[in-house]
């Protein structure tokens, strides 16, 4: 019998959860002239209370809760703490970015935790339709958030774009677990690794199996699921794309290592060469499409397609040490790219005032600590040798090499 209490396993879900709660109450009591800017540091606490219940997770034995539907393990807590560092950095970046005036601020910080709750729930289900419910919370509130800007066209433009090609994607994933669920009778995971290899009618497995990676690889914007990722970057505010741009993806990425690598072991010999034409299209597409760009964020958004693929590359190891691979290069990609996004922001302000390349030229002289800052930033997204970027590429494709 499980000596932990099943609330424990999903404490960071349900902190988070009270937080949303607490600041759509609290902004629907105050009145319309009361500024909304301290709802952000009461989304910030929440947060940060979530990431000291991720840690003390750690204490907590290995095991699952809720009739078998989530997990808590060293896999889990690993993510949740990034994805609730990177949510607290975003509403950080909110708070000193977002004008006073700004139209429903409560909401924005609500969604953002509510986007978290999704992310983490993701990160900790061993149960599909758990997966599911996670995956729409964490969809429908960065929906909302890339579609913020509403006094530009390109705002709703984004959203309109990620929400409709979002539902596509959700689509082939749900309609990929509905056939993984007809060949094998379960959606609990490791009931389907165990039962894979014994199914009657293996081709509903690959055939499930091959959905489901549309579903995900689209999340994670790789080539060619990628078309939506220049314009939603270059329409949502930069608080939400330096959050969009690494938690649901780092979400989205431990989704795959739980469905490749502890659901379908079995199929590596299909997986995997998916996955190896995966990475080297997104690595190319991603490369030669940022070259042409002159909007800084549209770069970036080339960049983590790019980025994408030197992740998938991982895969290619065996066991521990492709998910050991991933995961770090999961951590350093978001350290990065979270970084760059927090010096734009702050370079541009909520109006983004410097939207295109040339406009950083002479940052260093304008601001010296924001310019050392882009400029390291920018050499660990493209690999200098010694940055958290090369060590993550060469970490990634040590493990391809040795798989």
């Amino acid at each position: 019998m499980n000596p932990v209490p099943d609330i424990f396993r999903i404490l960071p879900e349900v902190i988070l959860t009270l937080t949303g709660v607490a600041v759509m109450l609290i902004d629907a009591s105050l009145p319309p002239r009361l500024p909304r800017r301290p709802l952000g540091w009461v989304a910030a606490l929440g947060t940060t209370l979530a990431l000291w219940a991720s840690l003390w997770q750690l204490s907590l034995p290995q095991g699952t809760g809720f009739s078998d539907t989530v997990e808590t393990s060293a896999f889990t807590v690993f993510f949740h703490v990034l994805i609730c560092g990177i949510v607290l950095v975003a509403l950080l970046l909110s708070l000193d970015t977002l004008p006073e005036d700004s139209h429903h601020q409560g909401e924005f910080y609500a969604l953002i935790v509510f986007g978290a709750v999704g992310m983490c729930l993701l990160t900790a289900a061993v149960e599909l339709l758990v997966v599911f419910i996670a995956l729409e919370i964490s969809s429908i509130a960065t929906y909302v958030l890339a579609g913020y800007r509403k006094d530009t066209g390109r705002g709703p433009e984004a959203a309109i774009k990620y929400f409709l090609l979002g539902s596509f994607a959700t689509g082939f994933l749900l309609y990929g677990v509905a056939l993984i669920f007809g060949a094998t009778g379960t959606t609990q995971i490791y009931e389907i690794a165990r039962l894979v290899p014994t199914a009657e009618n293996h081709s509903l497995v690959l055939a499930g199996l091959g959905l489901m990676l549309v579903g995900i690889l689209f999340k994670v914007s790789a080539a060619p699921f990628h078309v939506w990722t220049p314009d939603v970057y270059e329409g949502a505010p930069s608080p939400v794309v330096a959050l969009m741009s690494t938690a649901p993806k780092a979400a989205a990425f431990a989704l795959l290592l739980r469905v490749v690598y502890e659901m379908l072991p079995t199929l590596r010999s299909v997986w995997s060469p998916l996955l190896w034409v995966v990475a080297v299209l997104s690595m190319t597409v991603g490369n030669l499409a940022a070259l042409r760009q002159q909007n800084v964020k549209r770069m970036l958004a080339y960049s983590s397609i790019a980025h994408a693929g030197y992740l998938l590359a991982a895969f290619a190891g065996l066991g521990n040490s492709g998910i050991a691979a991933a995961s770090f290069y999961i951590a350093a990609y978001a350290a990065m790219n979270v970084g760059i996004f927090a010096v734009i922001t702050l370079a541009s302000g909520y109006d983004e005032k410097l939207p295109l390349i040339e406009d950083f030229r002479g940052l260093i002289y304008r601001s010296p600590l924001l310019g050392s800052l882009l400029i390291f930033f920018l050499a660990s997204l493209v690999g200098i040798p010694f940055t958290g970027g090369f060590f993550g590429k060469f970490y990634s494709f040590s493990a391809a090499v040795g798989g």
